[in-house]
């Protein structure tokens, strides 16, 4: 048995192994065992390790490494042919494992795998190390120890994480993240050297991190700052020339505004120079973790409905699915589908549920309405969805990209790993939904719509709820409630409660129905309950005895649709 089979707590081989294994994402694939660099093999299965190594230890559902392969052109073999690279994958790591053996890196869990190796073996790892280490270093005010560690950290990266594996827009997000990590701590180094006069440290990992990211404006500003401190003016002022070009010729935009203070600081030359024998050394403050803009939480839930009636049923097998998010093998979001006719109640309930549960989501709610329902020929184009859920995240109208594919990879990026609720209302279809789900095991997902989601629960694992409508007495409550204090009340002894039951049946126990009647006689309190009736028997005059706004709250429009 090898050495690499042996492993300790970390998941690194012991210190006498003479065959370590070490594995490289932070650049182009590339695997070693000693110093011997092994074949990983063809493109699709070397695309499978990087993305299990950029995931950091993190699972991978199968649908999840599906979509990362191939994107929607997956062959009907994608799961065999997944799992015949793996099977290689684990014989090219640990070639004495025995056949059919889980080995020691690439586990299986739930239906997907996932990575696990220490810092001595995956360079990410100890990269992620060497950056928390610095930054507590740098929390403690001990500055030199800072840098060095952050000094150790940007060595390990030698150009784009999977450098030319990436095929699919989920594929490039995934190794584009692993890049912002790299510009995130490039950045923060930046300002530590700068501080403690030490420029000269990050100039060759903030050139390499402006080569890779040639539009990343604080990764360049942070180039000039340290170019100017080391007295490189006329370089720093050729950096912001060049991206200044760049910005106006791809995106057709100006530098922004710190971009330009900072090249305003480097023409007046009040940049601090570098100096090996300084005695004062400026205080450094509490190191920043991000060099991204500040985080956003957003809270977009629309306001929970004060006259609430009923629902008990379904509240309940809802947060029951909520409650399953405990279950630490989770490696996908929940996404809950709630489908039923127009004006039964979708919304109401999703949005009560909504704040019944937001506590459980640290990084805020997010909402839209996708406008599925709406009597138009379709509901507004996909793309104008992803900005509005990009904006809510912090990204800038000018840094949201061009193509629907950059979009989806920037939002799932940023999704990440966090902890979302996510109200995406009336939605037209699963294809719809499918590119607003976040990449987070720790999100949920509410979704409502006319029509059951199918294909959203065979390829997504989507749960869906069919919403009926209320029995006859969830619907007596509703209209009480919505009449409370009137004469003619239905709680009040004048009400004929066969009167009562049959304008009920007219409006077809639909909420939304019996919502707008009840409005309607709070307008006109000295309108009676019979004449209402008889408005309801006339079928002609049905729906104009419960006039609303038209749209999507108006009943003409729900009954027309349900």
């Amino acid at each position: 048995m090898t050495a690499v089979t042996h492993l300790l707590a970390d998941g690194d081989p012991g210190p006498d192994a003479p065959q370590r294994l070490r594995l490289q994402v932070m650049g182009a694939l590339r695997v070693w065992r000693g110093d011997t660099e092994l074949d990983v093999g063809p493109r699709q299965q070397r695309c499978l390790l990087a993305l299990l190594l950029a995931r950091g230890g993190r699972p991978i559902t199968m649908t999840d490494l599906i979509d990362l392969i191939w994107g929607p052109e997956a062959p009907p073999s994608a799961v065999n042919v997944i799992h015949k690279y793996v099977g290689a994958l684990r014989r090219l790591l640990e070639p004495d494992l025995r056949a059919r053996a889980a080995g020691s890196y690439l586990v299986r869990q739930g239906n997907g795998y996932r990575f696990t190796a220490g810092p001595e073996t995956l360079d990410l790892i100890a990269f992620r190390r060497h950056v928390a280490a610095g930054r507590a270093s740098a929390a403690e005010g001990d500055v030199e120890q800072a840098l060095g560690r952050y000094a150790d950290a940007l060595q390990l990266c030698h150009g784009h994480a999977g450098e030319g594996l990436s095929e699919s827009a989920a594929a490039m997000a995934t190794f584009a993240a692993v890049d912002g990590e790299f510009y995130e701590a490039a950045a923060a180094a930046a300002e530590i050297a700068i501080r403690v006069r030490r420029p000269s440290r990050v100039l060759a990992p903030l050139r390499l991190a402006t080569k890779m990211g040639p539009l990343n404006e604080p990764v360049h500003a942070s180039l000039m700052t340290a170019l100017a401190a080391a007295g490189h003016q006329a370089e720093a002022l050729a950096v912001y020339r060049t991206i200044r070009d760049r910005l106006a010729e791809d995106l057709d935009i100006d530098p922004g505004h710190d971009l330009q203070e900072t090249h305003r600081r480097v023409l007046n030359q009040t940049v601090t120079p570098a100096g090996e024998n300084l005695t004062e050394i400026p205080p450094v403050p509490e190191a920043r973790e991000t060099a991204a803009p500040p985080s956003v939480r957003p809270a977009q839930l629309p306001p929970d409905l004060s006259l609430f009636v009923g629902r008990e049923a379904e509240l309940d097998v809802l947060r029951g699915l909520v409650a399953g998010m405990r279950d630490e093998r989770r490696s996908s979001p929940l996404v809950v589908a709630m489908d039923g006719m127009g004006g039964v109640g979708k919304s109401t309930l999703a949005t009560r549920l909504a704040h019944l549960v937001a506590g459980e989501f640290a990084d805020g709610q997010l909402y839209l309405d996708l406008q599925g329902n709406e009597l138009r020929e379709e509901s507004p184009p996909d793309r104008d969805a992803l900005p509005s859920l990009l904006y809510a995240l912090g990204v800038p109208a000018s840094n949201i990209p061009d193509t629907c594919d950059a979009r989806i990879g920037t939002y799932r990026s940023l999704t990440a790993g966090r902890r979302f609720l996510i109200l995406l209302d009336n939605a037209r279809d699963s294809e719809q939904v499918r590119p607003l789900l976040p990449n987070s095991a720790g999100s949920l997902v509410l979704i409502t719509s006319r029509r059951p989601l199918t294909a959203l629960a065979a390829f997504d694992g989507a749960h869906l709820v069919r919403i009926d409508v209320p029995g006859m007495s969830s619907a007596r409550a509703l209209l009480a409630r919505r009449l409370a204090g009137l004469p003619n009340g239905i709680g009040t002894e004048s009400a004929d409660p066969e009167i009562v039951d049959e304008i009920i049946e007219l409006c077809g126990r639909l909420p939304l129905a019996l919502a707008v009647l009840a409005a309607r006689l709070v307008a006109r309190p000295r309108l009676s309950l019979a004449t209402v009736l008889a408005d309801l028997r006339d079928g002609a005059r049905r729906l104009d005895a419960s006039p609303g706004v038209r749209g999507a709250h108006d009943p003409r429009t729900a009954s027309f649709w349900s």
